[in-house]
Order: C-alpha cells, then sequence, then structure tokens
C-alpha cells in the first residue's frame, strides 16, 4: 500500500472524545509498565527487537503513550501516517523487526482493554487496530528511505 493511500485510510479514523483521551492518560503509566513487563519476559525479545536495545524499547513504550495522547487530541491523519513511517524506519534501522510492531501494539490493545472504560476502549481500538492491519505496509515503507511522495 502506498503512503497516499495509507492516508486516506487513517483519515477514516475518528478522533476519540476528551474523556477517553483522559482515561488513556489516566491509566498511562500503568501500561506502559504492564507492557515493558509483559514483552520483557518474552523469550522471543532479541529477535523482536535485536541485541541491545532493551532501553530502546522502554522509550518507545513511552513515546508511543504521549504521541497518540497527542494524536487522540488534535487528529490529524497525515501527522498520524508521516510519524508513523518515520517510528517505524528508525527503529528498524536499529534492528527491531516487523514481528516486534504487532506483539506490541497487540499487547497495548490487551492491557488497554483490561485498563480502560469499555467505553473509552471502543473510541481508541479502532486506531491501535488501524495500526495492526497497517503493520506490514508500514515496515515495508519504513525500508524506503524517500518518503517525497507527501500530502501535504
Amino acid at each position: 500500500m502506498e503512503k497516499r493511500a495509507l492516508i486516506e485510510a487513517a483519515s477514516l479514523l475518528v478522533k476519540p472524545s476528551e474523556e477517553a483521551r483522559a482515561e488513556y492518560l489516566k491509566h498511562g503509566n500503568k501500561m506502559v509498565n504492564r507492557l515493558n513487563e509483559k514483552l520483557s519476559q518474552r523469550d522471543d525479545l532479541n529477535r523482536l527487537i535485536g541485541e541491545g536495545n532493551l532501553e530502546m524499547m522502554y522509550d518507545n513504550h513511552r513515546n508511543h503513550l504521549r504521541f497518540m495522547a497527542s494524536i487522540f487530541k488534535d487528529y490529524n491523519p497525515v501527522v498520524f501516517t508521516e510519524t508513523l513511517l518515520w517510528v517505524y524506519k528508525a527503529y528498524q534501522s536499529h534492528g527491531f523487526q516487523p514481528t516486534y510492531w504487532a506483539a506490541q501494539l497487540n499487547s497495548w490493545i490487551e492491557i488497554m482493554e483490561k485498563e480502560i472504560k469499555l467505553s473509552d476502549f471502543d473510541e481508541i481500538f479502532p486506531f491501535y487496530n488501524w495500526m495492526v492491519i497497517h503493520t506490514p505496509d508500514f515496515s515495508l515503507l519504513g525500508q524506503n528511505a524517500d518518503h517525497s511522495d507527501s500530502m501535504h
């Protein structure tokens, strides 16, 4: 899938309510800690993230929380897509594998479903589901150096 099509698909996502965003942030640190614990215990972690990248993974999880909260506040499908492309490219260059993103995002979903109110989860889930579905696209596009077909 081309970047333009990803942006068009992202434009169909509906910005969560401020209540859902607040609930997400309220439980954010706890969710990050649970995510770090869960992924750190995986036997295949080094295959997912590359040798010596544990702290980088932890940083990614903290940054992910802040990024998603900002996306939920002022949703822009171009910014969302462009940032994800940059993140995939940057982390892949350090040894993170496409399978890490699937494991990480599915773990976020699992943890969120337990931590935040169902009505708020229902507003946030489409963003995570969209990222899971498009992980192969982001991984492939992240391997390409030129993303100059931007829609800015």
